[in-house]
């Protein structure tokens, strides 16, 4: 992609400037976190220089202006995942606390003993763990799409799944580890084709790709700030009207409520039904201005500039013959998992590290996916659109020196 503005783009981010051991830094660990634009630290810097107060309860003037770009920003999170509605983007700690309202909130009012949630073998453990503890405060349990050889979710199995006492499906639509992109629209029809409900954690796919909550027809979708270029401790519910209506409070504090009594509580409207105590207003602030970054860029863009970088490190990769890849489907995002010629990941990674290489080694928060395919641990290497084939050839290069050492 000729056209694509890679050099400004390196220069809106200050760290990638950073050396390392004496070398520039090839940040390839962006499915942990990514790096921020200076957009977005400079418009937090601001907020905490010239406009920071409370939102919502105060008559001041800071906090009218404070409380208008909190609510400013859940437009832009609406507008950027294309809900329908403001009261349908609620904010919470990232894509676990997301995931943990859910089950928490669902599971309280509609689960009930012998009734069965439908995950899948790749699932992060925040989309398994919060499900596990549902299942065991109301004796429910969990069934699992399994994973195929190359990393696909078998969907002929998973419409074998279904049951009279299924509840709730919850998916990621990216694996964070194969980099595989799940057929999300259809495993959303074919939930609903049977009256059940849909998560979809998206904490590895809006960064990457448009998404359009609406066309895809979930029922809920979460995702975290600090991997889409904005702060820690954000990220977002999304979730359809009918459903936020039904389910209860996941926390009880301060803004979530309508009217207390020591006799009775009665809860906001929506959004706020859910947004208890003093959020993280900064931080929805800084990821919104991180969304309107990308969005300037063009997120169509971003997504073919990636589909590059995967392709050409596809093809660096697949040139080193003791490197075994875990995750080649065809449908994929540039994260790719590996071990090479049996050296431990963590021997692998502390090695690269030494040439200024990035990567993540373990399990990388999916240990049920690792004894899927008999492993222990991988290493990562996850690209975004600030990387580029020179870091691709690095990281190669790198792989041979650790070859050349380890044997």
């Amino acid at each position: 992609m000729t056209d694509f503005p890679i050099l400004k783009i390196r220069s809106d981010f200050p760290i990638l400037s950073q050396m390392v051991y004496g070398k520039p830094v090839a940040y390839l660990d962006n499915g942990a976190t990514t790096q921020k634009p200076i957009r977005m630290i400079e418009a937090i810097d601001k907020i905490h220089r010239e406009q920071n107060a409370s939102i919502h309860r105060s008559v001041n003037f800071l906090s009218d202006k404070m409380t208008s770009l909190y609510e400013e920003a859940r437009t832009t999170v609406q507008n950027f995942i294309g809900a329908p509605k403001t009261s349908q983007i609620i904010f919470t700690s990232g894509a676990t606390g997301s995931i943990n309202l859910v089950a928490f909130s669902f599971g309280e009012s509609i689960l009930k003993a012998g009734d069965e949630i439908i995950l899948s073998t790749m699932e992060h453990h925040s989309n398994i763990v919060p499900w596990q503890m549902a299942c065991e405060r109301k004796g429910a349990s969990l069934k699992i799409i399994p994973v195929t050889d190359i990393g696909e979710l078998d969907i002929e199995a998973y419409k074998n799944l279904f049951s009279d006492r299924t509840r709730i499906v919850a998916v990621t639509h990216v694996s964070n580890v194969l980099g595989t992109i799940n057929p999300v629209k259809e495993i959303v029809q074919i939930a609903h084709s049977h009256g059940v409900p849909i998560l979809l954690d998206g904490a590895q796919a809006v960064q990457h790709e448009p998404v359009n909550v609406a066309d895809l027809d979930c029922d809920f979708y979460a995702f975290s700030g600090h991997k889409i270029y904005g702060p820690t401790g954000i990220g977002v519910l999304y979730g359809k009207e009918e459903w936020l209506e039904r389910l209860p409070p996941y926390q009880g504090g301060g803004d979530m409520i309508d009217q207390v009594t020591f006799e009775k509580t009665t809860y906001n409207v929506l959004p706020f039904k859910f947004e208890a105590g003093t959020t993280n207003f900064i931080g929805a602030i800084g990821m919104a201005e991180s969304m309107n970054y990308l969005s300037s860029i063009g997120l169509e863009n971003i997504q073919r500039y990636e589909q590059q970088l995967r392709d050409y490190a596809i093809q660096k990769l697949g040139a080193i013959p003791q490197l075994r890849m875990y995750g080649t489907s065809e449908h994929k995002a540039a994260v790719f998992s590996f071990i090479l010629n049996n050296v431990h990941p963590y021997d692998t990674g502390l090695i690269i590290d030494k040439y200024g290489v990035a990567v993540r080694t373990g399990t990388h928060c999916a240990m049920p996916l690792m004894q899927r395919f008999g492993i222990h641990g991988t290493v990562r290497a996850s690209f975004c659109f600030y990387n580029t084939m020179e870091e691709v050839d690095r990281l190669c290069d790198a792989l041979n020196a650790v070859l050349d050492l380890m044997g």
